[in-house]
């Protein structure tokens, strides 16, 4: 979601965690979507009424269409879990996130691209501006100056996403996500001038008044045109990832397995729940 910020006011909606809070927040995903774009384009009277309409339509499809999908993931999920999962499975969980996502990323775009065409040139400058502060702010929180302090974090923010799926961490899992931490290749400058790149592109795009033509195909691309090095980077840094999340995974205890199983299944029930409200609507 980090790829284009802009779109990803209105992707929000599918990245709320927190099970039991869940159904509440997506509720109200369409006001933290308004407000996430409204960070990015300044809009005023009938612009920002349109930029409502589309809010709410993206969320009435996400509601309808890609919660069902989730649901039929989260289940799937649960069940391979409660098993001992092969690399198959890791490698089938992301590729279903990602056509999830695409899906999702496909149709955000397709909904703000006639909007985008309307800016005014002081309004794409305010767009540039909050991309600048979003630079900073990656700069600052990710790139340290000391490698052993980026390890550091990277260590600590892994910890803390898989302790929240699975409870706490035996010290040989630690030794693990320890391993993994050091091991992964270290290239958040490639990021960043990834990062910008995809920026200009979506900057270009809009000052041309291209954003229906061009936005839904530019954006589902995001990967093309990519330095070669940070294209190596990702895919050793995935690797490495799944390696770990196998690892990982094999070495959980009975209460672990049943956390990591619950959660999922937890997830699959709110799903399913918010897309039958969307029926019943």
């Amino acid at each position: 979601m980090t790829v284009l910020r802009l779109l990803a006011a209105l992707l929000a909606c599918q990245l709320l965690a927190g099970c039991g809070a869940m159904r509440i927040a997506y509720d109200n995903a369409d006001t933290f979507m308004r407000w996430r774009a409204t960070s990015y384009l300044d809009l005023h009277g009938e612009a920002m009424e349109e930029l409502d309409e589309r809010i709410a339509a993206f969320h009435a499809w996400h509601r309808a269409e890609a919660l069902p999908q989730y649901a039929k993931l989260a289940h799937e999920a649960a069940r391979r879990v409660e098993g001992r999962a092969s690399p198959e499975d890791i490698v089938w969980g992301y590729d279903s996130l990602m056509a999830q996502a695409r899906e999702s990323l496909r149709e955000a775009a397709e909904r703000i691209a006639p909007l985008l065409d309307k800016l005014t040139p002081e309004q794409v400058r305010h767009v540039e501006e909050r991309f600048a502060e979003d630079n900073r702010k990656f700069a600052r929180e990710n790139m340290k100056p000391n490698e052993k302090d980026r390890r550091r974090l990277r260590f600590k923010r892994t910890r803390e996403r898989l302790e929240d799926w699975v409870g706490s961490l035996s010290d040989a899992q630690l030794d693990r996500v320890r391993e993994y931490a050091e091991r992964t290749p270290i290239f958040d400058e490639l990021r960043d001038r990834d990062n910008k790149r995809l920026q200009a592109q979506l900057i270009a795009i809009v000052r041309a008044r291209e954003a229906q033509k061009r936005l839904r195909d530019t954006a589902l691309a995001w990967r093309e045109g990519r330095d070669p090095a940070y294209a190596a980077a990702s895919d050793a840094f995935r690797k490495e990832y799944f390696a770990m999340l196998l690892d990982i995974e094999r070495s959980l205890a009975p209460e672990q397995r049943a956390r990591l199983a619950g959660r999922l299944r937890g997830f699959a029930e709110d799903f399913t729940a918010l897309a039958a409200a969307a029926k019943a609507q």
